[in-house]
């Protein structure tokens, strides 16, 4: 599977864009799908890693700072902001490797893609809950006596709930990949050489 530069670029966007708008009520009504956001995105702009995951890191940021100031709070003194936050940025490159990963695998309509995809999100969840969770538990003033039963009994309380999260809205970019592939195909000419 070969993707145009333009593409690349219209799915950025419209991941840019899911992200932006479920980040914004991070426990409202439609779940945050940043952390999905970037496993497809690592799946779809895998090769693009050096701009694309530092504009949707950027872009998770700008919105947490406009969520937090526009409600009155300074960005660098609100609870979700301590050293743990930067935690975010392995944490989400864990989601990307797990997309990548499964695009190294790909192939179409193949049972074994298929048998890997739940395996990556959950190795992804897993990692990326680690750094978030754990930064944030380890290295914010939220926790006052930090321990590790005290780390390991948060870790799972949160896990479940941000595995179904994110394998949700995989599943659902899953379902879209399969309806659109075909016009995400290159198209052939007469010699059945693609054309560009």
């Amino acid at each position: 599977m070969t993707l145009t530069t333009r593409s690349r670029v219209a799915i950025f966007v419209g991941l840019a864009a899911l992200m932006a708008v479920t980040r914004m009520n991070h426990f409202g009504a439609i779940p945050d799908a940043s952390w999905a956001v970037f496993f497809i995105a690592g799946f779809y702009l895998r090769g693009s890693v050096r701009w694309a995951f530092p504009a949707l890191m950027a872009t998770a940021v700008a919105v947490d700072y406009a969520v937090i100031t526009a409600s009155g709070q300074s960005f660098w003194s609100h609870y979700c902001v301590s050293p743990g936050y930067w935690f975010l940025v392995p944490a989400h490159l864990s989601m990307w490797l797990g997309g990548s990963l499964l695009r190294r695998q790909y192939r179409a309509r193949s049972a074994n893609t298929l048998a890997l995809l739940p395996v990556l999100v959950f190795a992804g969840v897993a990692a990326c809950h680690f750094f978030a969770q754990g930064g944030f538990y380890w290295l914010s003033d939220t926790v006052a006596n930090p321990t590790v039963a005290g780390w390991a009994r948060n870790y799972a309380d949160w896990f479940l709930p941000y595995l179904r999260t994110a394998g949700i809205y995989v599943a659902l970019a899953a379902v879209l990949h399969v309806a659109l592939a075909p016009l995400l195909r290159p198209a052939t000419g007469a010699a059945g050489t693609a054309v560009r």
